[in-house]
């Protein structure tokens, strides 16, 4: 097989709390005012991503890995995680608050729900005035604290809020209590999951009067009391390779493009890049394949090699 960057239909969510700046500005076709997610590679069960154009278009990612495991996710990869795709990339539209929430570690939802755990950092692509992400507790506290501010619905004094802009990077670790604030786009690079424990939800109701559920139970033995140091510092640099989050289940290293560079890769790990700004082409096997802001691009693993032009802010992620 001869294998091409892969890029797959966007599976688009509509959320109580989602907007339409997954339209605005990434040009996505959502399908209403409240589409709060678009999943640009997944393989979480029944949303499954398929490719949207080349040869392979039309097959979906679970597919693919069957046929190619090793062409398309690398011979360590392979290895570590067997035929399975470990991560789950999105782009996430906040118009309101999200619920406050929290992700069991692999230990737990592998024992509860069949699953991964939920570690995940975000990007965020653009912030209007005054919004704001919460993560974590300012300080540490004990569950009786915790259940008592969280019964009287007070439990947003004590977790830690930072005001945000765009470029702004935080990592979630598992246990870490959060909440995308009103106004807020981002990137979220998670592990192949989508179980979430939900624990105060603002006291809102859906357009038929039903509150959503929440968790309170099966969170307790899953958060983390402790604060966190979530938020992650790092410097831009001009085609250069820049780190960003290093982790035992992805890394993310940012490339600010201006005009061209030259990219390499071992045959470990596939590659994905998001496009967070910006526009540029990129050059395979004499082939140009032209990417904006708002495209994922996955790179299988046996594409070592590639040219980049163009203006443009991506992100880049492997295992």
């Amino acid at each position: 097989m001869k294998f091409y960057p892969l890029t797959f239909h966007p599976i688009l969510k509509e959320r109580i709390w989602g907007g339409t700046k997954l339209q605005s500005h990434l040009n996505k076709a959502i399908p209403s005012g409240t589409t709060g997610e678009s999943w640009e590679i997944s393989t979480v069960p029944n949303d499954i991503s398929v490719v949207n154009r080349g040869a392979l278009e039309g097959k979906n990612l679970n597919e693919l890995i069957d046929l190619y495991p090793e062409a398309i996710l690398g011979a360590s990869v392979l290895a570590c995680f067997g035929k399975q795709f470990p991560l789950l990339f999105k782009f996430i539209d906040a118009k309101e608050d999200l619920s406050i929430q929290l992700h069991p570690n692999d230990e737990l939802a592998q024992k509860r729900h069949n699953s991964f755990g939920k570690t995940e950092m975000w990007y965020v692509m653009q912030a209007d005035t005054n919004s704001r992400l919460v993560v974590g507790f300012k300080n540490a506290i004990s569950k009786e604290t915790y259940l008592q501010h969280l019964e009287q619905k007070k439990i947003i004094h004590l977790l830690q809020e930072y005001p945000v802009k765009s470029g702004d990077v935080f990592f979630l670790e598992t246990g870490t209590v959060h909440a995308i604030g009103a106004g807020v786009l981002i990137a979220e690079i998670q592990q192949t999951s989508d179980i979430t424990y939900r624990i105060y939800d603002w006291d809102r109701e859906d357009a038929q009067g039903n509150s959503r559920e929440l968790h309170t139970e099966l969170a307790l033995d899953a958060i983390t009391f402790e604060p966190t140091d979530s938020k992650i510092l790092y410097e831009s640099k001009v085609n250069e390779i820049t780190p960003i989050v290093s982790c035992p289940f992805f890394v993310t290293q940012q490339l600010v493009l201006e005009g061209n560079f030259h990219w390499k890769q071992s045959k470990n790990s596939f590659t994905v890049f998001m496009c967070v700004s910006g526009s540029f082409e990129l050059i395979h096997n004499d082939e140009k394949y032209v990417y904006s802001k708002g495209n994922t691009i996955l790179l299988p693993a046996c594409i070592t090699e590639i040219q980049m032009y163009g203006t443009a802010t991506l992100l880049e992620i492997s295992i």
